[in-house]
């Protein structure tokens, strides 16, 4: 970070001021953080527009296409276009994350005879091999095994990983040890996430390692755990996490 893209971050708040001091983490310039704010807001009544569900499929193209003819979200701009592209098509391994590509194409679609929606929980898997993993799950493990995220397209992986940056005063480092940039994402391609029912978000925490669903989970010999403790994609532990195998 250079002495200006401090000062500038210096003005808004003295304890970001501090974060910043504390380690050596990329941080956004300002400019981008700005830009970065409006992109978030965005996404999320695009996200409102569209529903939550059809939101797991949408194109950005087609994110564009609304985002233009629905005054109530609003054109995206070109500075907001040009760092969306740049969020998708960047290196991350500047921000410790050392995972493979798994979408090449910003504007990827996904077919909506490849996927099932899952009943009760407003997300999508793939057929075919993660839809037989998902319901051997339900089978082997109970009831109480729920799809906590499917699949998820370019956008909406965008998203979380926007609005994960945004929580996070524009630390671009901890925001890719959490959340996989939206070229990176297996759940564009194959993997899901899963979680025990009426645990919420604590689903999304290393707590998910202590219940008996993940226990049962270990013990499965046709799905892997994608992110394991200290992997080397540089990603946290993520026990909840479904590898399609």
């Amino acid at each position: 970070m250079n002495r200006r893209s401090f000062l500038q971050y210096a003005t808004l708040s003295p304890l970001f001021t501090t974060q910043l001091l504390a380690n050596d983490d990329v941080y956004l310039s300002i400019e981008d953080f700005t830009t970065l704010t409006m992109i978030n807001t965005k996404l999320k009544k695009l996200k409102r527009y569209v529903g939550f569900a059809n939101f797991n499929l949408l194109s950005y193209e087609d994110a564009l296409f609304y985002a233009r003819n629905y005054t109530k979200i609003g054109s995206f701009s070109k500075s907001e276009r040009d760092l969306i592209e740049q969020l998708f098509y960047e290196d991350p391994t500047k921000y410790g994350f050392y995972g493979s590509t798994t979408c090449v194409n910003i504007n990827n679609k996904v077919s909506v005879n490849s996927v099932i929606k899952i009943p009760n929980t407003g997300h999508y898997l793939y057929r075919y091999k993660p839809l037989a993993d998902y319901e051997s799950l339900k089978q082997d493990i109970g009831s109480s095994l729920i799809l906590t995220s499917g699949v998820r397209n370019v956008v909406k992986q965008l998203s979380l990983y926007v609005n994960k940056i945004c929580r996070l005063n524009g630390n671009m480092t901890k925001a890719s040890l959490s959340i996989a940039p939206p070229a990176y994402s297996y759940h564009t391609i194959s993997d899901f996430d899963v979680g025990k029912i009426g645990w919420g978000y604590r689903n999304f925490t290393s707590d998910f390692a202590t219940t008996e669903e993940f226990e049962k989970m270990t013990y499965l010999n046709y799905i892997g755990m994608r992110y394991k403790k200290n992997n080397k994609d540089g990603v946290r532990y993520e026990p909840w996490h479904v590898e399609v195998i």
